[in-house]
């Protein structure tokens, strides 16, 4: 077994919370873990980007080469396409289609839309429409993660026990909402996959 993932988004959008369930899930199963430095996270609405590898063997870097990504996980479509090069032939894109416009020349959504839209593999949601729906619109993240699941190799449960041990601190509401997000976002890439 073997991952590579790209995680994109801008500041505040939760990639460091992404992150931090797929590692906790990882790590409970004896796997290998390395993630790259994230840039952009002191800067809220800055570009944030992380590589995270995933193992069953050792790995010696912590960085992903071009064209090698299994996945692009992104909360904002635009960064989804800012990594293209990274994803590999046969790799997946999910990301949100919900835009953060956060700059005057952002090109036309629908521009980035068909681009997105045009790889092989592609599974585009409005993530902010579906956590608001399973209560919170900060919860956007966890669709996305939800909707990633299916391709990450890890039993779902093992997802569900690292959101729980993650956000425990902040309440058993907290923890319910980032599981119904999750869920409501995998129920949608099985539904696109079939």
């Amino acid at each position: 077994m073997k991952r590579d993932i790209i995680l994109a988004g801008v500041g505040g959008q939760g990639i460091l919370s992404i992150a931090s369930v797929i590692g906790v899930a990882a790590v409970n199963l004896g796997l290998y873990l390395k993630q790259a430095e994230v840039h952009g996270m002191s800067q809220r609405g800055g570009d944030v980007q992380s590589h995270l590898r995933l193992s069953d063997k050792e790995i010696f870097s912590d960085l992903i080469p071009f064209g090698k990504a299994d996945m692009i996980i992104s909360v904002e479509p635009m960064e989804s396409l800012r990594y293209l090069p990274y994803l590999s032939p046969d790799g997946w894109i999910i990301t949100n289609t919900k835009p953060f416009i956060n700059i005057t020349n952002y090109p036309p959504v629908e521009d980035v839309m068909n681009e997105l839209n045009s790889q092989s593999h592609t599974i585009t949601i409005d993530a902010d429409a579906i956590a608001k729906e399973s209560g919170s619109l900060r919860s956007a993240n966890m669709v996305i993660l939800g909707a990633s699941s299916p391709f990450l190799d890890i039993e779902y449960g093992k997802l569900e026990e690292a959101i729980k041990f993650i956000f425990a601190r902040k309440g058993e509401s907290v923890v319910n909402v980032n599981l119904k997000a999750m869920k409501a976002g995998r129920d949608i890439a099985e539904k696109h996959n079939k």
